[in-house]
């Protein structure tokens, strides 16, 4: 074939190619141009981990930071196990700086707290996730929604400080932190630590509130009202409306303390108290320990309960009971013993310079000239106990135990109400030591000789008024007239004196009235010496009327 055929041949291929192809190749070539624009300018898309979907839709829910929308909720589904809910968020090219590990994402929705109202605006648009930019440098497609907002961003200016405390649900998210009744801080968040057992709470203070913090300051529980009953009449204080309705933590350095110094370190680990007493009594680091010894029942003496001396609190109780057990005696204890603490910082002043060995040596001396502990009723309707400290000129030169189990020991004497059951029982044994059987036998042979006496007096007046009747005859008679005047006058004298023990005499009533009642009183007196010959302690405790009961069979 020659090359013109050749030619010829190749024109005749080439139009085979139609026309009708070019389109459909520049339609597909300006889609694919057009989903590479799309996905190029499309944001990441990242995963949301969400204690509830209430609110959230997918297509219509924005994610918004500072209130311009950066993304939208894609898709709303449980995870596998059904623990939480699952959110599948588009955000904008421009919001892919935003995602860092340190960002913070939460729903804004209307809500009533005790911080008041908020989110009313989305009553109209919906709720809507909220979004805080992070400043790490680490990038992350995987976050958890925060139930609240945040307190302050990771990166705001002020001191975060941890609390710990035995009690769970003391405080709660968004509780104000206050000093001096101002608030200057909120709690941010609430946790519990498994290895220390205890409860943890994440305090944020704002700056420049936070050089209010130093190394000595001490927080606690704020009620909103205190109210204190003194001499001088009743105390109310309320801290703020705010913390009258939901309570929250307040810190100070307690009075007579150094100030500290300001604290710098993040997450510094403080004691959450419960009230401005257990901070007062709580702030005495240099204490003397002693053994007390008591012969006595210790039901209602508790750890933390006082030692006082005349009124003044001077000490705490540590321990009670010490100990019950000897591994040589077993359970075999006569006395109780109970670990108190001296506290040096309340017996002397701040400026006094004294270490507790020397204090320790003051305190021996003062135990030779009658220093002792005892047990004393704080409060009868609890009947909590405490510790008071005194002299007694009783025990004076007696010997006591310097220590006791390496404890340095602190005499005691008895309590009060040992010592009233021991006088009672001195008086109860010598009204038994009494003998009320030969005063009874004597009242008894009295009342019979009054008796007879009476008996006497009665037959020995009827004698007389015959005597005085036969008298009366005699002077009567004729015969009488001429006697010598003499003998008549002692006739008539004689005849005065029987008149006077005649029965119806007044002197002989008064003879047998006065004889009448001794008689009466002695026949009084006889029941109750024979109750106290029977039962010598119902002269002070009277006698039971409740019998004991008897039971009956066939009666539950």
């Amino acid at each position: 074939m020659s090359n013109e055929e050749q030619v010829t041949a190749t024109v005749k291929s080439g139009r085979s190619f139609s026309a009708v192809w070019i389109l459909p190749l520049i339609s597909l070539a300006v889609g694919i141009w057009m989903f590479y624009q799309y996905e190029s300018n499309q944001g990441t898309l990242i995963t949301l981990h969400v204690q509830t979907a209430d609110g959230l839709e997918a297509g219509k829910t924005e994610i918004r930071a500072r209130d311009v929308k950066v993304g939208v909720v894609t898709d709303v589904q449980l995870n596998k196990d059904y623990s939480a809910i699952v959110v599948k968020a588009r955000m904008d090219k421009s919001a892919d700086r935003m995602l860092k590990e340190d960002a913070t994402f939460w729903v804004v929705k209307p809500r009533i707290g005790r911080e008041g109202v908020t989110g009313l605006g989305t009553l109209l648009s919906g709720a809507y996730i909220a979004l805080r930019p992070g400043e790490s440098d680490k990038s992350q497609n995987t976050f958890n929604v925060l139930d609240v907002p945040p307190i302050a961003p990771p990166d705001a200016k002020g001191l975060r400080v941890v609390l710990t405390s035995k009690k769970a649900g003391a405080l709660s998210v968004g509780d104000p932190v206050l000093f001096e009744g101002y608030t200057v801080g909120r709690v941010e968040k609430v946790g519990f630590d498994l290895q220390k057992e205890k409860a943890s709470y994440q305090l944020f203070i704002f700056r420049p509130y936070d050089a209010l913090v130093t190394t000595e300051s001490r927080f606690l529980l704020t009620s909103g009202v205190h109210i204190q009953m003194n001499a001088q009449g009743i105390n109310v204080d309320i801290a703020s409306l705010e913390s009258l309705v939901s309570g929250g933590v307040s810190f100070m350095v307690p009075e007579g303390q150094p100030k500290g110094y300001p604290v710098t370190e993040q997450m510094t680990a403080f004691e959450l108290y419960d009230d401005l007493k257990q901070v007062r009594e709580q702030i005495y680091h240099k204490v003397i320990e002693y053994a007390l010894l008591f012969g006595e029942s210790v039901r209602g003496l508790n750890p933390g309960a006082p030692v006082e001396y005349r009124g003044i609190r001077i000490g705490t109780v540590e321990k009670v009971p010490l100990h019950l057990t000897d591994k040589k005696q077993g359970f075999a204890s006569k006395q109780i013993p109970v670990l108190i603490h001296i506290e040096v910082e309340r017996i002397m002043d701040p400026d006094v310079s004294i270490t507790a060995e020397e204090l320790k040596t003051a305190l021996s001396n003062e135990f030779e000239h009658g220093l002792r502990a005892t047990l004393k009723t704080g409060n009868l309707l609890t009947g909590a106990l405490f510790i008071d400290t005194d002299f007694y000129p009783d025990e004076v030169g007696k010997e006591f135990l310097s220590t006791y189990r390496g404890y340095d020991h602190f005499p005691t004497v008895s309590g009060e109400f040992v010592q009233f059951q021991r006088q009672i029982g001195g008086i109860l044994n010598k009204l038994n030591r009494l003998p009320v059987e030969g005063v009874l036998t004597s009242l008894e042979e009295t009342l019979d000789a009054s008796q007879e006496t009476m008996a006497t007096l009665n037959s020995a007046g009827k004698e007389l008024d015959g005597l005085i009747q036969r008298l009366d005859g005699l002077l009567a008679q004729d015969g009488a007239q001429n006697l010598p005047q003499e003998l008549r006058d002692t006739l008539e004298e004689l005849q005065r004196t029987l008149r006077g023990f005649n029965p119806d005499s007044e002197l002989y009533q008064k003879l047998q009235e006065a004889l009448s009642g001794f008689n009466d009183a002695m026949d009084g007196f006889s029941p109750l010496m024979k109750k106290l010959n029977q039962k010598p302690n119902s002269l002070i405790f009277g006698e039971s009327q409740l019998s004991d009961p008897i039971p009956v069979k066939g009666e539950p």
